[in-house]
């Protein structure tokens, strides 16, 4: 007997830019990261809460940590990775895998092939690229979902600043 499920096709992409990840095409989803609290009042979780709110929708979902809580907003998706208890909290890279695999089932399950994220974890949470980058190589592999990073523009005075 053969397994007959067919695996996705390997069109995995990582995609970089730099710009306003707000300003990535309105049928495209996005995805961010919080703690199971839904607090989100830091850093780029702030401007999720105030342009597509829903923290009540999200808490009524029960998700916990390694768990995607997800708003339907539009034409498109907004997934928040649980990948902490507590915002005071930092994340585990065990965590943010798991919070991948459960969007990965999401995307597949509603069609998701486009995604556009910040460098998750690493701006207040304090993960590193390299490894984050790695983990989502290895979720992503074999799919067909294509993933856009975005990153702000560096600031002309904060390069003379640490070049002194």
């Amino acid at each position: 007997m053969t397994d007959k499920t067919q695996m996705p096709n390997d069109n995995w992409r990582l995609n970089y830019t730099t710009g306003d990840l707000f300003s990535c095409p309105v049928d495209e989803t996005l995805a961010h990261c919080i703690s199971e609290d839904c607090r989100m009042g830091a850093g780029i979780a702030v401007m999720f809460k105030q342009r597509f709110g829903g923290v009540e929708e999200l808490k009524a979902q029960n998700n916990l940590v390694g768990q995607c809580a997800v708003l339907k907003r539009g034409k498109r998706f907004v997934y928040y990775l649980i990948t902490k208890k507590k915002a005071s909290q930092k994340p585990t890279y065990d965590n943010l895998r798991q919070s991948l695999e459960d969007m990965r089932a999401h995307c597949f399950k509603n069609g998701v092939i486009r995604i556009s994220m910040p460098r998750i974890g690493c701006g207040l949470d304090r993960l590193k690229w390299e490894r984050v980058s790695e983990i989502l190589e290895e979720v992503f592999a074999a799919t067909d979902i294509s993933i856009t990073i975005y990153s702000l523009p560096v600031k002309t005075e904060t390069l003379e600043n640490t070049s002194r």
